[in-house]
């Protein structure tokens, strides 16, 4: 169970920490207001793509279960160059939407960067997001609507937006995912699923095995709850700047030797190249999930969400325990590029190890692997030198298949 709350603590606190001292105390104190955000007032196309001069498409996908999705489209360049190479589809990782991949400046950003090189830009968003909120007979407010954990995101969300671009398109596209993008798209393609529609997937920051996370004060958080934490913090919605993810932040942060002023480091490793006015930018697109899909990322190995007893499991899976995503099942040949950093805390140079090792014998030249020793977690989405020192490297890799 301290192994339950460590990963509980990191997703919780890896999004507040991006923030100066003072905006964290804000949030400890409870000071934050999401419903005052602008994000909750206008769309990601005309916050933060049209600004940069760029054409954008809001669309709407609805998955088999019921959820409706935003997407937005970049279809050309700054120059007003329709895109002549595939589709690429961005996927967020948790507590942020598909934002992120343009909050940065167009030379900056690798959204904007795609889309400049020629590719068809489209950015996915993760149920609960502020814009993928809908649902055809659900409301945010019913506790059914937060239902799920990332076991739905492999099976309807993820495979819903690249049948979407690819009913769109006419043609197979690339995918992109950072941090538990990664995740969904790993344990898809274990089972199979849209391989037929994709050339490639790009995996920054991967996630999959969680056995060495390295975060200080999560440590310091599983010393300080038992098992009644997870009863304490029942709530369906996790919002990241909600008062009852402040105060949980607030006593862990009383913890003695506990330094959270600056917890940005101390959760995701040391960031090394990010521009330090764009943590606060990166923090107003904080974004809800599931209290399931966090309790979800406690899993030690990569199966399906554990209801705790045989019985459960039993009803839910037909089995006891439930089903492994077995990497070893991904495609041999499917081209995969992994790019993963020295100093992230969260996806662990030995946890990546051990999902490398299940591709031991994956055909050598469909499998790329790139190791940048300085970088955290979240340089590579938002490090200002993440052109140079990783997007062109993929972007050969996207122009090759």
């Amino acid at each position: 169970m301290a192994y339950t709350i460590t990963v509980i603590i990191i997703v919780v606190l890896y999004f507040i920490s991006i923030s100066n001292a003072t905006r964290n105390l804000n949030l400890i104190n409870g000071q934050d207001d999401l419903s005052s955000s602008l994000v909750n007032q206008v769309g990601i196309c005309s916050l933060l793509v049209e600004t940069q001069g760029y054409t954008c498409e809001e669309h709407k996908v609805t998955t088999k279960d019921g959820y409706i999705l935003s997407m937005q489209r970049i279809p050309m360049g700054r120059g007003g160059k329709k895109a002549d190479k595939p589709p690429v589809l961005l996927q967020h990782g948790i507590l942020v939407d598909g934002g992120t991949w343009v909050l940065n400046t167009p030379d900056e950003s690798l959204g904007f960067i795609l889309a400049d090189n020629g590719f068809d830009v489209w950015i996915a968003n993760t149920r609960g997001t502020d814009f993928s909120r809908g649902h055809t007979s659900l409301s945010p407010s019913d506790p059914e609507y937060w239902d799920w954990s990332w076991d739905e995101l492999v099976a309807f969300d993820l495979p819903a937006s690249i049948q979407y671009v690819h009913n769109q398109t006419g043609k197979n596209l690339h995918c992109v995912g950072h941090s538990l993008g990664t995740l969904i798209a790993f344990s898809a393609f274990s089972k199979g699923q849209t391989l037929n529609m994709l050339r490639s997937a790009v995996l920054l920051s991967p996630i999959a095995y969680l056995g060495h996370v390295s975060s200080i004060l999560a440590r310091a958080g599983a010393e300080a709850f038992s098992s009644e934490a997870l009863y304490w913090l029942g709530l369906h919605e996790f919002a990241p700047r909600g008062k009852d993810v402040a105060d949980f932040l607030s006593v862990i942060c009383k913890i003695p030797d506990t330094d959270c002023s600056d917890l940005m480091t101390s959760f995701t490793g040391p960031n090394c190249c990010l521009n330090s006015s764009m943590t606060d930018k990166f923090l107003e697109h904080a974004q809800s999930t599931a209290t399931k899909n966090v309790i979800h990322l406690a899993q030690r190995t990569i199966t399906m969400y554990d209801y705790g007893n045989v019985y459960s499991n039993q009803k839910r899976y037909g089995q006891s325990t439930p089903p492994v995503y077995d990497m070893g099942r991904i495609p041999k040949d499917f081209p995969m590029y992994l790019s993963y950093g020295g100093k992230d805390a969260l996806s662990d140079v030995e946890d990546v190890n051990t999902l490398l090792n299940r591709f031991n014998d994956h055909v050598p030249d469909k499998l790329v692997q790139q190791f940048k020793e300085d970088y955290g977690h979240v340089d590579f989405i938002l490090a200002t030198n993440a052109k140079k020192e990783v997007y062109d490297r993929m972007m050969d890799f996207l122009k090759l298949h």
